[in-house]
């Protein structure tokens, strides 16, 4: 019987998540499985990966085949780093200390490129936030000085409106004032 891991398509329509299981090759898709090993959620950033390495390791050892998605998520959550060590161990080209200084070396690079990740992204975020509020803030004070500008227009029109109001009056009572006389 060939076993693999693989993806198990779940979720709804462009939003999908997959579980990794192993299953026979010859089960459907979605079908029938032997064992779960973990899930992937590629619709988060980072995309979330949670695994039992130590189940998934086993299986690989006794000659499960990953497919090539599956080889990608155990490559990153780093399966296949110790899967080669083990190998090294086994054959004798080194020790179990040197392996196991190997692979916790990687996993502590890796965790801190994907924390340095998630990190930037937090402060791209933010500063998207500092630059939307500052334009927000010209923008507003634009809009504060054109209303300001046209309540200063419309006061002198009024102004002068008066003005013009009054002048008419004031010729008319002189008018009067020499026929009277």
């Amino acid at each position: 019987m060939a076993v693999k891991i693989r993806l198990q398509r779940h979720g709804k329509k462009n939003f999908a998540f997959f579980h990794i299981v192993v299953a026979d090759s010859r089960a459907p898709r979605d079908g029938r499985f032997i064992e779960q090993l973990g899930s992937y959620n590629p619709n988060t950033n980072p995309a979330t990966i949670i695994l039992n390495s130590e189940r998934a390791l086993a299986w690989l050892k006794v000659g499960a085949e990953p497919t090539l998605t599956a080889r990608r998520i155990l490559s990153y959550e780093g399966v296949m780093l110790r899967h080669h060590l083990d190998g090294g161990v086994a054959k004798g080209a080194l020790t179990q200390e040197a392996a196991d200084k190997k692979w916790n070396d990687w996993k502590a690079q890796r965790d801190a490129k994907v924390e340095a990740k998630i990190s930037g992204i937090k402060n791209a975020a933010i500063e998207a936030r500092k630059a939307a509020k500052a334009e927000e803030a010209k923008v507003n004070e634009a809009r504060a000085e054109a209303l300001a500008k046209k309540a200063a227009e419309l006061a002198a029109a009024k102004a002068a409106e008066a003005a013009a109001a009054e002048a008419p009056a004031e010729e008319a009572a002189e008018t009067e004032a020499p026929a009277e006389a």
